[in-house]
């Protein structure tokens, strides 16, 4: 079965965007590749863009790999973690 990389990224931004602290700023589905931006909403230069991999592994833009599609909610919690935000 294939993964839906769209369907994984959206419910990555929804969970960080259950962070106090994260504001979740693009959600480019039409890109190659596909990416989510997230930014702390008291830093500018904290932000981060995550991609889907086929496998189905979130990794930032400097090739970070945060979790996989089988545990969403973890994912966003570790770049939460990465852009030092509150807990959800």
């Amino acid at each position: 079965m294939m993964l839906d990389s769209a369907l994984c990224l959206e419910q990555f931004a929804w969970h960080a965007g259950r962070h106090a602290d994260l504001s979740v700023q693009h959600v480019s589905l039409a890109s190659d590749p596909a990416y989510v931006s997230v930014r702390n909403r008291f830093s500018a230069t904290l932000a981060e863009s995550v991609t889907c991999s086929e496998d189905g592994s979130f990794i930032t833009s400097w090739g970070y790999r945060l979790g996989t599609a089988d545990d969403v909610e973890a994912a966003a919690a570790r770049l939460a973690f990465l852009l030092a935000a509150l807990p959800a």
